[in-house]
């Protein structure tokens, strides 16, 4: 029976760079989402005033 050799260095390595991939992948607040919920509001509250206007 043969085993795989348990790499603690190969492993912390990969580790590592999964660390350092998410840390460059962050870029702040999603703009998109915040730009969709900024026009939901616009939306909303031209309808509500074109309701109190009737």
């Amino acid at each position: 029976m043969s085993q795989t050799p348990n790499d603690p260095a190969g492993t912390t390595h990969q580790f590592q760079n999964f660390a350092n991939q998410a840390q460059t992948q962050k870029s702040g607040p999603n703009v998109a989402l915040i730009a969709g919920v900024a026009a939901a509001v616009v939306i909303v509250a031209v309808i509500v005033i074109a309701l109190m206007m009737m």
